[in-house]
Order: structure tokens, then sequence, then C-alpha cells
């Protein structure tokens, strides 16, 4: 909670936690029911927290369950990221003593890759509506609402 002068803002987030029973399947406790990797990988993209546990012992999985999700997609060739040189780097990390350096080098440099993502779509989103024919677009989307809010045009209907 942030105290701003005689403002408080609150900012709550929402965590899912999602349960990963013996039988291997994934429940969303959230809206009672059974779920897949596919559905982690939405919760992912819309950059929604969550958080996965083992239905008996409660303990933290998540991870585990990221690193079967990267497995999977890594198998089809079309959408490998990692190849066999960067895998083979990264493992030599391992137990050194630039592990850390390693591991928070990483995670800053994706985190910036997809905040200058998120950024180069709001430009390129911006270029679009403020094109000629993104403004054509939008003067037909109003004339529309306007023809289909007008009585008379509902009369002749």
């Amino acid at each position: 909670m942030f105290r701003l002068s005689t403002f408080t803002i609150s900012l709550e987030v929402i965590l899912v936690v999602i349960k990963k029973y013996p039988n291997r399947r994934l429940y969303d406790s959230s809206q009672s029911k059974y779920v897949n990797l596919d559905f982690i990988k939405i919760l992912i993209n819309d950059r929604t927290e969550f958080k996965i546990v083992d239905s008996k012992t409660e303990a933290d999985i998540t991870k585990s369950v990221l690193l079967q999700i990267i497995s999977e997609s890594e198998a089809n060739e079309q959408q490998s990221l990692l190849t066999d040189v960067l895998l083979k780097q990264l493992i030599r990390f391992y137990d050194s003593d630039m592990e850390v350096f390693v591991r928070q080098y990483l995670e800053q440099s994706i985190v910036q890759f997809i905040a200058q993502q998120d950024k180069v779509q709001g430009l390129m989103k911006n270029m679009v509506d403020n094109s000629p024919i993104g403004m054509f677009s939008k003067i037909m989307e109003q004339n529309m609402s306007t023809w289909n809010l007008n009585p008379k045009n509902k009369k002749d209907s």
C-alpha cells in the first residue's frame, strides 16, 4: 500500500492458485475447474500471477510445471528458443561462482526485452490508428454507430 499525500492507493495482485493432483491433473481453485498446460500458457501470456502447488503437500511446484511447458515447447523444432549451444552454456554456469549473476542478468534482460517489445507494439498501434486508413476506419465506425442509434433508421428496418 502506498500513501501519497492524502490519497491511499492499494495495489492488490490477484494470485491464482492451481493445485496439481497425483493423477497429474491441474485444478484452478479460483474458477473451480480442471485446466491444462495450455491454460497455464494463457495465464503467462496475460501476465496473470499464479502459483502451482502439490495438492497433498502444498509444496510450490510452479517451477517444475514451467520447466515442463518449456520442455514440451522445445521438443517442437519450429517453436524452439533454446539452441543446443545455449543450453550447454547455461549448464556450465550451474554450480559456478557466476550462477547468481547469470540468473539476474537473464531475468533482467528478458524483462527489458519485453518492455521494449511492449513499447514498439504501442508505437505500431499508434501509427496504425493515426494513419489515413486508421482514421478512415474510426470515422466509419462512428458513422455506423450513429446510424445504428438513429431512431429513423430503426423504423425503416
